[in-house]
């Protein structure tokens, strides 16, 4: 006679087989061999999914395809041809950067994992004990960026993509103008604004005003000081940017944004002064009123007047201006990312300006490398407070020592959408421009004193 089961029956009899099969599975996992149990447990579930790969080498590669000394870090790796690279640019001790490179961070990284950014970062920082100055910021800023280059090439994603994608289409830029005259310079910027460009930055002659007079200072005529020494008017300088202001803006309109550096140049009292005169333009931003040594003046030029200021520069730590920006003494954070260390600080910095309403306004000079630009612009798409980036047009030889050199249009910078940084280097035609040892950043008063940048 068939035995008729009900469902029920079923249901018990097949939850006590899963009962039973998942106590011997834990029998078998409490009690088996302890080779077993590491065979299971011996690779991270993180890790399954790309193999590791160490760094060979690390070494500087030198360059000046336009005159200014600049220097990359080429990080090799165990995987034959991935490799990255980053900007480790100081110019004016680019031979002492070169030294720490070679000499000390190819032994500190060589056999170590690549992936492991942060934790390879702070290992460098410390490791010389005292905390570092600009030569070994710049070295490890190069290391840094080559391994999120590295990173991004082993994802198949430009390095923004890691940061958490883009914020916006395009970075927007600040070309610079200058001219001797107020008339030549508002010449100038009428040419950028024809290119698209919205922000401009207005110099007359260099930092300071320096090349604009034809007056002999004392010290050159009493033979003091290096006959390359440049001489800066204080007084001519203070008197002449609201007259630069003021021809710019009835010449080239209300609708451009104009930007400023004062590049530390004048007495803190005399910045603050000019500062207030300049209200009536609208400036975009003031660059560095105050030299590193002032930093407290902020708070006095924070009630005089409505501008917005931008500075950073000079830092080398990001623990310098840290407080600074807590207290919403300046609006825009003006930092060299070789300077303090590369992509993994700068995001820090960035992140803490959004708290506080700080934009960032990345360094961006010739003497910045294209793959110093390319960290700046990967940082500018990815982070919500970007604020204005620095623009620089590199020349056909440094095109062709940097494959993948960002480009312009309409005021826009656009990065090559490779993996990683998106930028090479060419060590045949970098080989072509060697890099000097002459710096030309000493400024005087016309007895001779120094001027500090």
């Amino acid at each position: 006679m068939k035995k008729f089961v009900n469902q029920s029956e079923i249901s018990r009899r097949d939850a006590m087989k899963l009962i039973t099969a998942g106590s011997a599975a834990g029998i078998l996992g409490l009690f088996g061999s302890q080779e077993s149990r590491a065979e299971t447990h011996a690779t991270p579930f993180y890790a399954t999914g790309i193999p590791p790969v160490k760094i060979k080498s690390v070494k500087a590669i030198a360059t000046a395809p336009e005159g200014s000394n600049l220097v990359i870090v080429k990080v090799e790796t165990t995987e034959p041809g991935l490799y990255g690279v980053g900007c480790a640019t100081f110019t004016q001790r680019a031979m002492a950067v070169i030294t720490a490179i070679d000499s000390y961070l190819n032994d500190f990284c060589a056999g170590k994992d690549v992936d492991n950014i942060e934790d390879m970062w702070q290992s460098a920082y410390v490791s010389s004990y005292w905390r570092n100055g600009p030569v070994l910021n710049n070295a490890l800023s190069g290391l840094d960026e080559a391994l999120w280059d590295i990173k991004g090439k082993r994802a198949n994603m430009p390095v923004y993509q890691l940061l958490g994608g883009k914020c916006r289409i395009a970075v927007d830029c600040y070309a610079h103008a200058s001219g001797r005259t107020p008339e030549a310079l508002a010449d100038r910027v009428q040419q950028f604004m024809d290119q698209g460009f919205r922000h401009v930055r207005i110099q007359q002659g260099g930092y300071g005003g320096v090349g604009t007079t034809e007056q002999q200072p004392d010290f050159k005529e009493a033979g003091f000081g290096r006959e390359q020494d440049q001489f800066m008017d204080q007084n001519a300088y203070l008197k002449g940017v609201p007259e630069m202001f003021d021809v710019v803006r009835k010449r080239c309109g209300e609708d451009v944004e104009l930007l400023h550096d004062i590049h530390e140049r004048v007495e803190p009292v005399d910045a603050i002064n000019m500062i207030k005169q300049l209200e009536q333009y609208h400036p975009f931003f003031i660059e560095d009123p105050f030299s590193p040594e002032n930093m407290n003046w902020f708070k006095h030029l924070r009630t005089h007047t409505t501008v917005p200021i931008a500075m950073g520069e000079l830092f080398n730590n990001y623990n310098e201006f840290r407080d600074y920006m807590v207290d919403q003494l300046f609006d825009y954070i003006r930092i060299h990312i070789s300077q303090i260390g590369g992509i993994t600080p700068a995001m820090k910095i960035a992140r803490l300006g959004e708290w506080f309403n700080v934009k960032t306004a990345w360094h961006g000079p010739g003497d910045t490398s294209p793959v110093g630009h390319a960290a700046n612009a990967h940082i500018d798409l990815a982070v919500w407070n970007f604020g204005i980036q620095e623009s620089h047009f590199w020349n056909e030889r440094a095109q062709e020592v940097f494959p993948g050199c960002q480009t312009y249009n309409n005021g826009y910078m656009y990065i090559n959408e490779a993996p990683g940084l998106g930028v090479d280097i060419n060590e045949k035609e970098a080989a072509k421009y060697p890099i000097g040892t002459r710096s030309n950043w000493t400024v005087r008063k016309s007895d001779g004193t120094i001027i500090k940048p």
